[in-house]
């Protein structure tokens, strides 16, 4: 976490959450100085007094949400959700980020993240197909990476045994392969695009496979 007087190191000129001129939001302009420690000329009090505001608007925020979820247009909901093409890593993040903040802000609430996560997918799946009876099961589960066996992984990768892999594994791999210095981006990018074309043209045939196997089986 970042204290008040350091600026977060994913910040630049492009990225939108940054921009000191961007409209009010939850935050006014002055909040996101304050937060980001750009603005240092308050005293202990104000400090106090800026933070209360703060949580405030977040609370009233929250409570919003029920009026936006009930009233607010599909057409307008849409619309906040498809953002321009160069702003859309900027909100995918805001809504990663949201996510984050609830589920660190709900640790011990009377009702668990998952629960809640849960009645809003299905109140969402409700809204969409109209009627109460739209039931899903929702699935969320917090569960640590833990050690791999890096020689297992690679062997597998080695002999092409990739439905064998598991998310664990691959995003532990990734993740020590990036950090190695022994990694070099640039090479491993361009042959990866040289090889994307062929890729996708046995996926699709993979796909074309399927349905015609699909029509076979079904007529």
């Amino acid at each position: 976490m970042s204290s008040d007087n350091e600026t977060p190191s994913s910040e630049s000129a492009a990225d939108l959450a940054f921009d000191p001129g961007r409209d009010r939001g939850i935050l006014t302009p002055s909040d996101r100085e304050f937060l980001l420690g750009r603005k240092t000329d308050y005293t202990e009090h104000s400090k106090k007094q800026k933070r209360n505001r703060i949580r405030r608007r977040v609370r009233n925020a929250i409570l919003d949400f029920t009026i936006l979820f009930d009233h607010l247009d599909e057409r307008d909901r849409e619309t906040v959700f498809d953002p321009e093409n160069e702003k859309r890593e900027a909100y995918t993040r805001g809504i990663t980020d949201t996510l984050a903040f609830f589920h660190l802000g709900t640790m011990g609430y009377s009702t668990p993240f998952k629960d809640m996560l849960a009645r809003g997918v299905s109140k969402g799946e409700q809204e969409l197909a109209d009627s109460e009876y739209r039931m899903v099961n929702v699935e969320f589960n917090v569960d640590p990476v833990g050690r791999i066996d890096v020689d297992e992984v690679v062997e597998k990768l080695d002999e092409g045994r990739f439905d064998e892999l598991t998310d664990e594994e691959l995003r532990a791999f990734v993740r020590l392969l990036a950090e190695s210095e022994a990694f070099s981006s640039a090479p491993v990018r361009e042959e990866l695009k040289g090889r994307m074309d062929e890729f996708v043209r046995r996926t699709a045939e993979a796909t074309a496979h399927r349905e015609g196997r699909i029509e076979d089986l079904t007529d």
